[in-house]
């Protein structure tokens, strides 16, 4: 059976590494999936959520909703895209008689990337290369309201030449959170630092992950502090295109 795939592409692929939405579609159609992007999608409504603005959240829900009900499912390059619709669309929308079922619904068949590939789809290796020492960034969102930890590691180990050291303190945030490297940037420089600091102690000359927001974070840390440490997203690793610039990089 043909799996009907509706992408979430996320704002910061479509407008900051659009490679990563193309590299999720490369990999989603060699499971053997069909992938379609509505053009209606917007936001997941992340931002909004975590200011207060419930009625805008919301309203951009029901938009979401609309588009991607008619899908098999919803699959997300981002943990935390995919887990603002699985596990807080029904709470924004609860009380609306007609959208807080149709929420519940699209929740149970919204699904981060990489756990999909493997628990759905059964994928267990992929076909590419990439040689370096690396270390993998887990995202609160993706760790702890998805709870993806196994699946991006398994394909990992399949990438020809890629070899994959543990952080020490892999279950800690790297600073970002959304509005909270906003409202206190200090604090969030901080764990940044840390951050690199622990992926450079393991040997890594790569630091791969699955949030896009986490990974642009890290990026922009470790160019204003010079360090060489390359950041990029998973998808781009098992999709055996990462003979790219890094994030962060110069596009020659």
């Amino acid at each position: 059976m043909t799996r009907r795939v509706g992408l979430f592409v996320t704002c910061l692929v479509d407008l900051v590494r659009p490679k990563v939405g193309f590299a999720a579609v490369k990999l989603l159609e060699a499971a053997g999936c069909t992938v379609e992007v509505p053009a209606t999608q917007t936001c997941c409504g992340q931002p909004a959520w975590n200011a207060g603005a419930d009625a805008h959240t919301a309203d951009i829900a029901r938009a979401v909703i609309d588009a991607f009900e008619p899908f098999d499912y919803l699959v997300a390059p981002s943990g935390s895209c995919a887990g603002m619709i699985r596990n807080h669309y029904p709470e924004a929308l609860k009380g609306d008689a007609v959208y807080e079922k149709r929420a519940r619904a699209l929740a149970a068949k919204t699904f981060e990337l990489t756990s999909f590939l493997v628990r759905v789809c059964g994928v267990s290796r992929v076909t590419a290369q990439c040689r370096a020492q690396a270390s993998y960034h887990d995202s609160c969102s993706s760790l702890r309201e998805m709870n993806v930890k196994d699946e991006p590691r398994q394909l990992l180990q399949s990438v020809e030449g890629f070899s994959l050291s543990e952080l020490s303190d892999g279950q800690v945030c790297c600073g970002f959170g959304g509005l909270f490297s906003v409202k206190y940037p200090e604090i969030s420089e901080r764990m940044a630092d840390d951050k690199l600091a622990d992926a450079e102690k393991s040997g890594a000359e790569l630091l791969v992950g699955g949030d896009l927001g986490c990974l642009l974070h890290l990026a922009g840390r470790a160019e204003r502090e010079g360090k060489r440490l390359r950041i990029r997203h998973i998808a781009e690793v098992l999709a055996d295109m990462s003979d790219t610039p890094a994030l962060g990089e110069p596009v020659p």
